[in-house]
């Protein structure tokens, strides 16, 4: 199977972030946003899952297919902001299809394999990259898919390459 993770300059914040990168400033308009989504419904029917602002969550969701879900990366520990109330604190995955086999329940003292639609994972510091994944973000992304040995993940905004370690380590 063919998956792809997006994870793009969050809306209206290419510039702000990614100054340096004059092709991110696409993203700081919802076409941009329009044409990634578009990409990655024709090019990854297999699955996909993109990451967005809680922000951003309203205007984005209108542009994907209607059985997307949302899932949420809760962050403990996170940048206050001046003036904002509340904190951001967590961050919405969009993610559609994905590898969906029926999953028993585990046995008695087993481990359950189905991911939850959650988690909890603290931001990554000093990666030298504004909104880097921490490993156990990305794993979870994986799990979400159901990646498998032998399947194809492309990282379509590889930024410090943590999501494609992960890939990586898919046993």
């Amino acid at each position: 199977m063919r998956f792809a993770y997006a994870d793009p300059p969050y809306l209206r914040q290419g510039r702000k972030h990614y100054g340096d990168h004059p092709e991110a400033a696409v993203y700081d308009t919802l076409e941009g946003h329009a044409a990634l989504i578009e990409q990655l419904q024709t090019d990854f029917p297999d699955g996909w899952a993109m990451s967005a602002s809680s922000s951003s969550l309203r205007l984005l969701l209108p542009l994907c297919p209607a059985d997307v879900r949302i899932a949420a990366w809760v962050k403990p520990f996170h940048v206050f902001k001046k003036g904002v109330r509340p904190a951001y604190a967590w961050e919405p995955v969009i993610f559609r299809g994905g590898r969906n086999k029926n999953h028993p329940p585990p046995p008695k003292g087993g481990k359950a394999t189905t991911p939850k639609d959650f988690v909890v994972a603290n931001i990554v510091l000093k990666s030298g990259l504004v909104g880097a994944k921490p490993e156990r973000f990305c794993e979870w992304v994986l799990a979400l898919l159901n990646v498998q040995l032998g399947d194809e993940v492309i990282d379509l905004f590889p930024g410090t390459g943590a999501f494609g370690m992960a890939v990586a380590n898919v046993s």
